[in-house]
């Protein structure tokens, strides 16, 4: 059987980000039982995501460094933090927020310290904590791996799913310790690799 590395219970499970697709995941598969701070933003740069946990998250929504983009709908407006290239898509709503103003950052920044709080609270409690992140090569994921080793105070696991122009999943060996990484097809990501998602967390629990 593939992925045994990361089979097994867990006491937490985090998305690392890029999409919300490993958070969909995590929740489609009751995984998830509680939000983590990258699961609803876009946060392409993983290299920026190793700085900001390796940071304790300083200056993350740091008001200074947000910019307002663009309307996403009549309820969503599209908020960037320039500092870590972090996209926010679904935490400014229209009603306190415009172009011109952000009336809600202070509610958005107060949910957003209480998940850091608690994935904090995570890692230095759990015993086996794992992460995912979609997308990723592996000198980025080399420098993460080195990062978490240092915040986790139990073990943990760091699943990493890349979607390539595949016809089927497979596993690749990066012989970088705590890391199974995935190779997905692209055709669609969102609810077209379920069947491959479900081998991945087949015999993942949370305790």
């Amino acid at each position: 059987m593939r992925f045994q590395q990361i089979k097994g219970e867990y006491d937490a499970a985090f998305s690392l980000g890029h999409l919300c697709l490993a958070s969909m995941q995590l929740r489609k598969f009751q995984l998830r039982p509680f939000s983590g701070v990258l699961d609803w933003v876009g946060s392409p740069n993983l290299s920026n995501i190793n700085s900001l946990i390796s940071n304790d998250f300083k200056d993350f929504l740091n008001f200074q460094h947000l910019q307002p983009v663009k309307y996403l709908s009549s309820t969503d407006l599209y908020v960037w933090d320039s500092y870590y290239d972090i996209g926010f898509n679904h935490d400014f709503k229209t009603d306190q927020n415009s172009l011109e103003q952000l009336g809600g950052y202070d509610t958005v920044k107060e949910k957003y310290d209480r998940r850091i709080a608690r994935f904090n609270e995570k890692l230095e409690t759990g015993k086996r904590i794992l992460f995912i992140r979609t997308e990723g090569n592996k000198e980025e994921i080399e420098v993460l791996q080195q990062i978490l080793a240092q915040k986790c105070s139990g073990d943990f696991e760091l699943l990493v799913v890349n979607h390539q122009p595949v016809q089927s999943m497979s596993e690749h060996f990066w012989n970088i310790p705590n890391v199974t990484v995935a190779e997905m097809p692209n055709d669609e990501i969102w609810d077209g690799n379920d069947a491959y998602w479900a081998e991945l967390f087949d015999g993942v629990t949370l305790g």
